[in-house]
């Protein structure tokens, strides 16, 4: 079986790369810059097939559906990546998918909308899961919903999900509905037919259930005048069997993190919920009862870092464990049985320490896995608990096979004030570490943080010679409330600094050749690469900035008029550190070439950064270039796309460096 499904599915590949001539493109950069060929994987009910969304030439995907038995597939769906997206599959029954799509339309101005579609396994029947809108709504419904439950039996084609539900003017009649706000609907995948589970009420931001189509937790936010979003999320509970709702917890959003008990999974049977709350400073897990006397209980808490996720698994998406990441991500077990087969499955797949529980069977007796690591891009597997056998489904990046990938190694450096700086450095394979061209690679977020494993732009720079340091500098979420400080662009002088010191212990330490380092970031990271040299012109010698943040205020106004602009402009803050610490308003100060890429649907920055930017280096008589990219957002999830920003960022290094040209 093993060596048949591979086969029969690579064989179905539906991700031919269109690129660059070859005579303007090296090799690496098309190998690097497809897309994963597995974007998103789903187990059937019966564990008998998969539906996986790959993608396709250029920036389009497709839903492909393999039968494991015999390796058979078929493409059921696709979508052309302009604009509309399709983002993740999962089964409804065995024989019905529900799919959601992403797209971008321009109304008064870029908009982001989903919806979800249902369709048989075959390809045949698609239908709009998702409500019908109203010609007399008196506002838009951008959200399609989103599923939280898989309905009362698990299997069934029935699925709990929300929907937004938008009030309607009337001319006369009684007939204009008045609901608004989330609600829950219970939908048969098939036929459509739909039923209120719970009505819809504003200021509703969530609702759990318990795994078997009972609704358990509600989250309401309170609004400003004028329906800003507050923050501050009220929480609610129903003892089992009732439909009263009693207070349960408040929790409230901060530019320095979340205060509160945030809850995230129910379970019925031990009749509790899971949630993350602060425990000495870094967040823990903890357990608290709906039986009425709300007794809480620390679970599990880590004296170093963050308990950053929850481990779920099945239909019913069961507490199985938690995650944490030191130098490596970590995952705690609750379930006896998982914790051995994680322990079987670490002799099994050596080189493959990352091993990700993706889905299961309804009767969990078939477990859909990832196993991968730094020089593994990794692989996808099928266990079958009742025979023990592990079957090898789909490499996640089949393009990579017979490239020498580089390790990554955890270290870290000291910052200016003497603090100890956690970071991942990948050295090109077969070097000896030293005296080499060197990146720092800033993470964006800035509410995130890297870690151990495969990444493709590390990877990359590292195949072309590079040494790639991706710095967590103090910002960086999972190390703490300490760690975290105000957030990266409050405090944006320690992160950046922290930036600027992984660079100067590189050359320190002999790994950056003198003169050769260079910096290159995307989103937040690409903020940090050009602020980095308004606090020290002479340290990078060449940037690099993928859709950066480039000013405060910019960023600010973007959230203008959208409910959450409250929030933003509290993020952000108000004082001197707007101005000193936007790259556009400082321009004058960076002394290094500028190489800046930018799509021009990106909804998270808008490319009017990148494009003030770029005036404002010319304008100050510096060498700056603007590639932008049309019909694409943040993500940039185009192989060509990706392709040439590769290509054209490795030519762009090697001249700034002098470096030699490399194939």
């Amino acid at each position: 079986m093993k060596t048949m499904v591979r086969a029969a599915l690579l064989a179905a590949v539906v991700m031919p790369v269109t690129a660059m001539p070859a005579a303007a493109q090296s090799k690496d950069a098309a190998r690097f810059g497809s897309r994963e060929l597995v974007q998103q994987i789903s187990l059937s009910p019966d564990g008998s097939h998969v539906a996986m969304i790959e993608p396709v030439q250029g920036r389009g995907s497709a839903v492909v559906v393999a039968d494991l038995a015999t390796g058979t597939t078929k493409v059921v769906l696709r979508s052309s990546g302009h604009p509309d997206r399709l983002t993740n599959c999962h089964w409804a029954s065995d024989t019905r998918i529900i799919c959601n799509v992403y797209l971008i339309e321009k109304l008064v101005e870029k908009l982001a909308f989903t919806r979800m579609v249902s369709l048989n396994s075959d390809g045949s029947d698609l239908k709009v899961l998702s409500a019908r809108e109203s010609a007399n709504a008196l506002g838009m419904m951008q959200s399609g919903g989103s599923i939280i439950d898989w309905g009362p039996d698990g299997a069934n084609g029935s699925v709990l999900m929300t929907r937004t539900f938008v009030p309607e003017y009337s001319t006369g009649t009684h007939l204009a509905s008045s609901a608004e706000g989330m609600g829950v609907e219970l939908v048969d995948a098939t036929s459509l037919r739909r039923r209120t589970v719970e009505a819809g009420r504003p200021g509703v931001r969530e609702y759990i259930s318990d795994g078997h189509g009972t609704v358990r937790i509600i989250g309401v936010e309170s609004v400003h005048e004028g329906g800003q979003r507050s923050g501050h999320l009220v929480y609610s509970y129903r003892l089992p069997g009732s439909r009263e709702w009693k207070k349960f917890g408040d929790l409230t959003i901060t530019p320095t993190g979340d205060v509160g008990f945030n809850p995230y999974a129910v379970d019925r049977d031990a009749n509790l919920v899971y949630g993350f709350d602060d425990a000495g400073g870094r967040n823990g897990l903890y357990s608290i009862t709906l039986d009425g006397t709300l007794t809480r209980k620390l679970v599990f808490a880590h004296p170093q870092v963050d308990v950053s996720g929850l481990v779920r698994i099945g239909r019913q998406r069961r507490v199985v464990g938690v995650s944490f990441v030191t130098d490596k991500r970590t995952t705690e077990f609750f379930d006896p049985e998982l914790q051995k087969l994680r322990v079987a499955l670490g002799k099994a797949l050596p080189g493959k320490p990352l091993v990700t529980f993706i889905d299961a069977s309804a009767d969990e007796s078939k477990l859909l896995l990832f196993a991968g690591g730094d020089t593994d891009a990794g692989t996808y597997y099928l266990y079958d608990k009742k025979t023990h056998g592990l079957a090898e489904v789909l490499p996640s990046r089949p393009q990579l096979s017979g490239t020498a990938l580089a390790s990554v190694r955890p270290v870290t450096f000291p910052a200016a004030d003497g603090t100890p700086i956690p970071g991942y450095l990948t050295l090109p394979a077969g070097s000896d570490g030293k005296n080499l061209p060197a990146i720092v690679m800033p993470h964006g977020g800035p509410g995130a943080r890297d870690e151990w494993g495969f990444d493709w732009l590390a990877q990359f720079y590292a195949a072309r010679g590079f040494a790639v340091l991706q710095p967590n500098y103090r910002g960086s979420t999972g190390y703490g409330d300490a760690w975290y400080q105000k957030n990266g662009f409050q405090s944006w002088r320690t992160a950046i600094g922290d930036v600027n010191d992984g660079g100067r212990w590189l050359l320190k330490q002999g790994i950056a050749a003198p003169g050769k380092l260079a910096i290159v970031g995307w989103s937040y990271g690409g903020y940090a690469a050009l602020q980095t040299s308004v606090l020290d012109p002479d340290l990078f010698k060449a940037i690099v900035a993928v859709a950066p943040v480039t000013d405060l205020e910019t960023l600010r106004g973007e959230a203008y008029g959208f409910t959450n602009y409250a929030l933003v402009d509290a993020f952000i803050g108000h004082g001197p550190h707007v101005r000193e610490g936007s790259p556009a308003q400082n321009a004058a100060k960076i002394k290094a070439p500028v190489l800046i890429f930018h799509a021009d649907e990106d909804l998270n920055v808008g490319i009017g950064e990148s494009r003030l930017m770029a005036s404002k280096l010319r304008g100050a008589g510096k060498q700056v270039e603007l590639v932008e990219f049309k019909g694409l957002d943040h993500q940039l999830e185009d192989d060509t796309v990706r392709t040439q920003m590769l290509d054209k960022s490795d030519t762009f290094l090697r001249t700034a460096l002098g470096l030699p040209a490399k194939p």
